[in-house]
Order: C-alpha cells, then sequence, then structure tokens
C-alpha cells in the first residue's frame, strides 16, 4: 500500500492556480477515474517514483514510447552526448539522416520521411497532403480514433452509418467539421456504404494500424486488407496512424505485422525515444509533394532535433527480433495471469491485447468498437484503477487506453502485477 500522496495534492493545487486544470494533458488529470493525478520524481527501467516516495510498476510507458523502459543507459547516453554539441542547430545535422535511412529500411511503404515535433504535426501534415494528391476534401476514420487534436480529427459519429461529422470539441467549426466521415472500427458494411456514396470525394482513409485509445481492438479477419483494396479502387490514400503501434507491435510496425502497405504513415513516440517527435513518410511520389521539392507547405523549428534523433536512434537499433520476442512474451504473461484470475473467481472480463499492448475490459463480450467499448463497466474500471495505484500499480487512468508493457518488465514485476489484479479484483466480484 501506497503512502498519502501529500506531495502530489499540494502540487496539483498549486498547478490548477496555472495549468488549465492542473495538467497539460487532460488524461492525467484523473477525471475518468477520479482523484487527483501522483506528480513523478523521478523513473527508472518499469518503475515510477512519485514526490512522495512512492515506487510504482509502470504500464503507461509515458504513454507508449518507454518501450525499452525509463532512462535506459544506452539512451540516456546518447541524448547527454548530443546534448554537449548543442540543443538544436536551425539546420540539418547526420542523426536526421540515419534515423530516416533506419526507418526506410524496416518500413518497406516508406521511401522518404519528414520529421515533426509531435503526433498531432504527423497525421495533420499527411491528411494535408492526401488533400493535395487527389484534389480531393473529404476525409475518413473510424469512431472513437484518436489521430491527434488537429480541428479535422475531433469530430463524432452522427447517428447512422456515415453522417457528416459534429464538431467534438468548441472551436472546430462546421465547416471543417463537414469535410470528416466517421464509421464504426470493424465494420466492412459501413465501409462500403461510405465509398459507394462518397468515394470519389475521399481524400484519405486514416486508421490506427492497432487501435489503441478505444482500448486495444484489434482488426477483424480481413478489415485492414478490405482497407487497403477500397482505397485503391477510389482512388483514395490509405493513412495507416502509427504513432502509438509504430515499432511498438513489429520492427515495421502494424503494416510489418499484416503485411499491409499503406500510402501514407504517421509515427512518434517510440521513434524519438521518450523526447517529443513526430514523423509522416510514405511513397516518393507523394512525399516529394512536400516542400521545398513540392507545393505542399509544413515546416517546424525544432523538427528533426538532435536530441530526439539521438535518443530515437538508439532506441530503434536496438529492437532486434530477441526484444520483440521478449515483449510478446510479457505481454502474454500478463493477459493470461489477469484471465486465470478471473476464471478463478468467476469474473466476467476481457483482456484484448497485440504484442506489448493489452487492455482490460470489464464487460464479457470481445470489444471491436468504440460503441463495444463505451458500454463496458467503465465505474467498475475506476474502482480497479484506484486499488492497483494504491497496490503500486500505474495504470493509465482511462478504461479506453492500452497498458504498455517495457523490455524492462521483469518476471518480478509482472508477478507482483498478477497477485495486485488478483487482490483488486476479489474486492470488485
Amino acid at each position: 500500500m501506497v503512502k498519502v500522496p501529500s506531495e502530489s495534492q499540494r502540487l496539483f493545487e498549486r498547478a490548477r492556480k496555472v495549468l488549465p486544470g492542473g495538467v497539460n494533458s487532460p488524461v492525467r488529470a484523473f477525471r475518468a477515474v477520479g482523484g487527483n493525478p501522483r506528480f513523478m520524481f523521478s523513473a527508472s527501467g518499469a518503475h515510477l517514483t512519485d514526490v512522495d516516495g512512492n515506487t510504482y510498476i509502470d504500464y503507461i510507458g509515458s504513454w507508449g514510447p518507454m518501450i525499452l523502459g525509463h532512462t535506459h543507459h544506452e539512451v540516456t547516453e546518447a541524448i547527454i552526448r548530443a546534448a554537449e554539441r548543442g540543443t538544436s542547430y536551425g539546420a540539418p545535422s547526420k542523426n536526421e539522416v540515419e534515423l530516416a535511412e533506419l526507418i526506410v529500411e524496416r518500413v518497406p511503404a516508406c521511401e522518404m520521411v519528414r520529421f515533426v515535433n509531435s503526433g498531432t504535426e504527423a497525421t495533420m501534415s499527411a491528411i494535408r497532403l492526401a488533400r493535395a494528391a487527389t484534389g480531393r476534401d473529404l476525409i475518413v476514420k473510424f469512431a472513437g480514433g484518436y489521430h491527434g487534436h488537429a480541428d479535422s480529427f475531433l469530430i463524432q459519429a452522427g447517428s447512422g452509418v456515415a453522417t457528416f461529422g459534429t464538431p467534438d470539441s468548441p472551436g472546430v467549426t462546421v465547416g471543417t467539421a463537414k469535410d470528416t466521415r466517421v464509421i464504426e472500427y470493424n465494420d466492412i458494411n459501413a465501409v462500403t456504404e461510405l465509398f459507394e456514396s462518397e468515394g470519389d470525394l475521399i481524400a484519405g482513409l486514416i486508421v490506427e494500424g492497432v487501435p489503441g485509445n478505444i482500448g486495444v481492438v484489434p482488426h477483424e479477419s480481413g478489415f485492414l486488407e478490405f482497407l487497403r483494396q477500397i482505397c485503391l479502387k477510389y482512388g483514395t490514400l490509405l493513412i495507416f496512424d502509427e504513432v502509438m503501434s509504430g515499432f511498438r507491435v513489429h520492427e515495421a510496425g502494424a503494416q510489418g505485422l499484416y503485411g499491409i502497405a499503406p500510402d501514407l504513415s504517421t509515427f512518434g513516440k517510440i521513434i524519438g525515444g521518450g523526447l517529443p517527435v513526430g514523423a509522416y513518410c510514405g511513397r516518393r511520389d507523394l512525399m516529394e509533394m512536400i516542400a521545398p521539392n513540392g507545393p505542399v507547405y509544413q515546416a517546424g523549428t525544432l523538427s528533426g532535433n538532435p536530441l530526439a534523433m539521438a535518443a530515437g536512434l538508439t532506441t530503434l537499433r536496438l529492437l532486434n527480433e530477441e526484444a520483440y520476442a521478449k515483449l510478446d512474451i510479457s505481454g502474454a504473461a500478463i493477459q493470461q495471469g489477469i484471465e486465470q484470475i478471473a476464471l478463478n473467481i468467476n469474473m466476467s472480463l476481457t483482456v484484448q491485447r497485440v504484442g506489448s499492448m493489452l487492455t482490460l475490459f470489464f464487460t464479457d463480450q470481445s470489444v471491436k468498437n468504440y460503441s463495444d467499448a463505451k458500454a463496458c463497466d467503465h465505474a467498475r474500471f475506476a474502482a480497479f484503477f484506484q486499488g492497483m495505484l494504491n497496490d503500486g500499480i500505474h495504470l493509465p487512468p482511462s478504461g479506453f487506453e492500452a497498458w504498455f508493457v517495457s523490455i524492462a518488465h521483469s518476471p518480478s514485476d509482472i508477478e507482483l502485477t498478477l497477485a495486485a489484479v488478483e487482490r483488486q479484483l476479489k474486492q470488485l466480484s
């Protein structure tokens, strides 16, 4: 049992006076699960230590980037060496070229890369490029799919199979919303009906390589292959958002795992080794349309930042076949352990996993889309979350998020995690 987070509480009270909600990313505010966030002081391996001295086994991993674990010595040393040479040049550097070459080497569908500073910048830029390349305005996304906070993506689904989108946030104009279509994930019929109606107007279809922002939702058999084919049929660009899944589930991302070649891809998180970064990439003919070679403008003062490039390059070089095998084994051990505990205590729940990404849903059904995810018992998840946090296990504070396993999670960490899961599920049963 962790100590009362008194210093975290004091910091949160100070933060609310100068930061909206006391945080710089909304999910950190714990609104979905109640209570107040813990303020962290340090991290190492699979563990976090908060300002009150409590240590947690961490399954957020900075929302995915820390696949090697926190403060991995080789990554840290690479950042220090880069910082000693300068934190930003406003000019190209060698590591930008080497990291781009490594991405191109590992991801066959990526022939050229443009680095940016965040996943939001990457997806926003990919959509702009898709519209320029096709001369069309409409984009398609899936309900619950998160692609950053650019206006075009903050759109919710209306009634029916596919409707004109409505803004999901004040400040997003109706004019922007009308160019976005939203349909349910894993619904081939909905995709078919939309394209039969408006296919000649659709510039791009964007989909998460592994949906993780409604919880981990694997695609049903043939779904991604169908998206590839229907986009080819209608001249629509298929965009894989691999900000989360890129280099997490396979050395070539989800597209490598599933053998699908999108037209454009977006990356982030792992390619920066824990530092702010994003990238979009794709076919050479498309990427050559980006300034300065082509007319599609996009720029960024800190794009290709030397610290992020050094951290990302070091991280990717360490992610070999052995590393991915270990991640899969650890992810499977957690999934199977939770499922066995639930079976032993006769509790209905569902654990869905792709490699080292997983989510525990409080439901007795498989979760195939956003509607299924919303129907889960999120009040029960909130109680489970608080119990796990007080037991020293740091989970994402939402039932709509993925848990991330790192190479640093040891068998002992997993054993302690499963013991905590058993205690908390028994209390909820």
